[in-house]
């Protein structure tokens, strides 16, 4: 597409983060359904939002209402719907925004591609490593049932594979630790990466 060319803006992210008063990065929540990265995403956002952090939460159910709704759960669709988030969540860490990104994003590639496409620094995976039997026990939206019953196809963990992160920024296992002890890690990292004072 040589007629779309870029658009430079004068104003930079690091004016936008100097405004702000911290650091822009992209948190990559990544882990089962059931894992528990809403929960622990949207728990850290409350944390931030104290602090007067500006953030926003990306979630995988809330953007197929809108952005992605016109998309489906085969492996080419789930790609589409990794790559147009993380554009958006380029936008926002330009705007100098602490980004949460809650996705299944079972692909390495996928999460490895939109590490790629964001500054160096910026994209920090949060492995959500909570155990598939603990997830079906869980099962709050009644999804590994219907996957078990064959209604679901193309579910991750069941019929589809989910492949862990090799080396993430931070892991958490919510059977193992309680949310608080969660946002307190995401604390610890963020002020360790230098996104927080």
């Amino acid at each position: 597409m040589s007629q779309v060319v870029w658009q430079n803006y004068q104003i930079s992210r690091a004016d936008r983060e100097q405004q702000n008063g911290h650091q822009g990065v992209v948190l990559w929540f990544t882990g089962l359904s059931g894992a528990g990265k809403s929960t622990v995403a949207n728990a850290l956002e409350q944390e931030l939002v104290k602090r007067k952090v500006h953030s926003y939460l990306l979630d995988g159910d809330n953007v197929r209402h809108g952005l992605c709704a016109d998309l489906g759960f085969s492996e080419a669709d789930r790609t589409e719907n990794i790559r147009r988030v993380g554009a958006v969540a380029g936008l926002m860490l330009d705007a100098g925004l602490v980004v949460l990104s809650a996705f299944i994003s079972p692909y390495r590639a996928q999460r490895q591609a939109i590490k790629n496409s964001l500054p160096d620094g910026k994209f920090l995976e949060i492995y959500i490593a909570t155990s598939l039997d603990v997830c079906e026990q869980r099962d709050v939206k009644g999804l590994y049932q219907k996957a078990r019953r064959g209604e679901i196809s193309h579910f991750t963990g069941i019929s589809d594979p989910y492949e862990a992160p090799q080396q993430p920024d931070l892991t958490i296992d919510t059977a193992q630790q309680s949310l608080d002890q969660s946002v307190e890690q995401l604390i610890a990292l963020l002020t360790e990466k230098g996104v927080l004072s």
